[in-house]
């Protein structure tokens, strides 16, 4: 029985695109903004198969300068502080508020779990209006792992069966999946499944969708 929905926050949640413009202006494709956040989940699983953790903001500072060195320029502290920062006030996809709300309301437990580190996640959520939404905003940056499923089901004192992921990354699904939780797809634009590994029960195009989908299938 499902207790806990626990949703990502970057891209899930948050609109990333917002990004794209500045992106742009600092090197001359919106194309670079899907890159460097590539580039920054890398550094982070690198980190954490080899025992070297290392944190989201730091990994997102090493991927601008990495992003910056294959496109043959460089960037200095202030730009890439300045460009960082710009992930703490990120807007939610249009649906999300009213979609939020709606599962809110129902007695299922709302964890937002964030492989930021906790005060970027707190104030992320703050900015886009919908930290009230949530019973616990966990940082995987507490735990010095990525991402830390089966923390939710400690912290709810539940099963790892009874918490639901809900992510719009495939690699995120395969993982809760994997440490015996369920899982939402949510299919974001460019977003697919992997075709290996286990399958999620739901998978939605918006939260509008999803809410819909688990309240049928979660809420007794």
């Amino acid at each position: 029985m499902t207790r806990v929905l626990a949703f990502d926050v970057n891209e899930t949640l948050l609109d990333l695109t917002a990004l794209d413009r500045p992106f742009e202006e600092l090197f001359g494709s919106a194309a670079s903004r899907a890159q460097w956040f590539s580039q920054m989940l890398q550094l982070s699983f690198i980190g954490g198969i080899t025992g070297s953790y290392v944190n989201f903001s730091a990994a997102q500072c090493a991927a601008l300068h990495m992003i910056a060195q294959r496109e043959g320029s460089s960037l200095n502290r202030e730009q890439v502080d300045a460009t960082v920062a710009l992930m703490n006030s990120l807007p939610p996809h249009p649906e999300v508020p009213a979609a939020l709300a709606r599962l809110a309301a129902t007695p299922l437990h709302m964890v937002a779990l964030s492989n930021s580190v906790q005060d970027v996640a707190e104030e992320q959520l703050r900015n886009a209006g919908i930290r009230h939404v949530f019973h616990r905003v966990m940082s995987a940056d507490a735990l010095r792992r990525l991402k830390p499923y089966l923390a939710v089901a400690t912290a709810f004192n539940v099963h790892p069966g009874d918490v639901r992921l809900i992510a719009a990354h495939s690699w995120d699904v395969t993982g809760a999946l994997q440490a015996g939780c369920k899982a939402v797809f949510l299919q974001r634009p460019g977003a697919v499944l992997s075709p290996i590994g286990p399958r999620p029960d739901i998978v939605a195009g918006d939260l509008e969708e999803l809410a819909d989908l688990v309240i049928a299938r979660d809420v007794r």
